[in-house]
C-alpha cells in the first residue's frame, strides 16, 4: 500500500512527519550558544546596578590610588601597570559571583544540561557575555585611567590591546572558579581563592607588557605569553567549567 492510497487526513500526517522530526531535532551547537549569548545580555542590562558595580570599583580604585600615594606624576606612573592591572582583576572578579549563579538558582543550568545541547558551548557562551559586559568595559576604560596616573596618551593602543587579551585570560579563568564555587555557601570568598592564584601569571605579563607600553618600549614578548594564555584558557576552560557545573548539579 501506498501513501496514496491512504486516507487524506493520514497520507497528508505522513507526508509532513519529516519536517516535524527536523523540527525536533536539537539547533546546533553553535546557534544555542548564540541564543545563550544574547540571552545573557539582555538579562544584563535589566540589571544595571550588577552592570556598573564593577566598572565603578575600577574607577575609584584607580582615583584614590593617587591620594594614597602621592600626585607626583613620575610616582604615579610609575605604579599605574600594577594599579591597572590589580583594580581590573578585582572588579573582574566581583562579576564573576553573578556569572552562574542566578542561573543555578532559577534552574536554567539544570535546563542547559538536560537540554542535549553541548554545555560546554552554553558556558562558554556565558563567559563571552561576562566579558562583553566586563572585561571589554575596563579595557576601554583603563586609558582614562592610567592618563590619570600621568600615563603619555601615546601608550593608549598599546594598554587597550593589552587589557583586552588580558581580561578574555581573565574572564575564562574565573570560570572554572565560578563554576567550583557553585552551590556553596560563601562562595565570593571560596571563588577569590581558587581563583587569584590561577590568575597571577596574567597579572604579572599583563602588568610588565603595560610597563614597557607605558615606557614606550616594545612590549610583543610579554604580550605573546599573555595571548597564549588566553588561547589556552579558551581551550581548556569552558571544559573544566561545564564538568564542574554538571559535578554540581548531581
Amino acid at each position: 500500500m501506498s501513501i496514496t492510497d491512504l486516507p487524506a487526513g493520514v497520507g497528508s500526517a505522513l507526508d509532513s512527519a519529516p519536517s516535524l522530526v527536523y523540527a525536533a531535532r536539537p539547533a546546533p551547537a553553535l546557534d544555542a550558544a548564540r541564543l545563550a549569548l544574547s540571552r545573557d545580555l539582555v538579562l544584563a542590562f535589566r540589571k544595571r546596578g550588577q552592570l556598573l558595580q564593577p566598572l565603578a570599583f575600577f574607577a575609584l580604585v584607580t582615583m584614590l590610588f593617587p591620594l594614597a600615594v602621592s600626585p607626583e606624576l613620575s610616582r604615579l606612573r610609575a605604579i599605574a601597570p600594577g594599579v591597572l592591572w590589580v583594580a581590573a582583576m578585582l572588579a573582574s572578579l566581583l562579576a564573576l559571583e553573578f556569572l552562574f549563579r542566578d542561573d543555578a538558582h532559577d534552574g536554567t543550568l539544570e535546563q542547559y544540561a538536560l537540554s542535549g545541547q553541548s554545555l560546554t558551548w552554553l558556558l562558554f557562551a556565558k563567559t563571552i557575555a561576562h566579558w562583553l559586559l566586563t572585561g571589554l568595559p575596563l579595557a576601554l576604560m583603563a586609558p582614562f585611567a592610567a592618563m590619570s596616573l600621568g600615563v603619555a596618551a601615546s601608550a593608549v593602543p598599546g594598554i587597550v590591546l593589552i587589557m583586552v587579551v588580558g581580561t578574555i585570560a581573565l574572564s575564562l579563568i574565573g570560570a572554572i572558579g565560578a563554576a567550583l564555587a557553585l552551590g556553596m555557601k560563601r562562595s565570593g570568598t571560596l571563588l577569590a581563592l581558587l581563583t587569584l592564584p590561577l590568575s597571577l601569571p596574567v597579572l604579572i605579563y599583563g602588568a610588565r607588557a603595560t610597563e614597557l607600553a607605558i615606557a614606550g618600549n616594545s612590549y610583543m614578548a610579554p604580550l605573546e605569553l599573555l595571548a597564549a594564555l588566553a588561547v589556552l584558557a579558551v581551550t581548556l576552560a569552558p571544559l573544566g567549567a561545564a564538568t564542574a557545573v554538571r559535578i554540581s548539579l548531581e
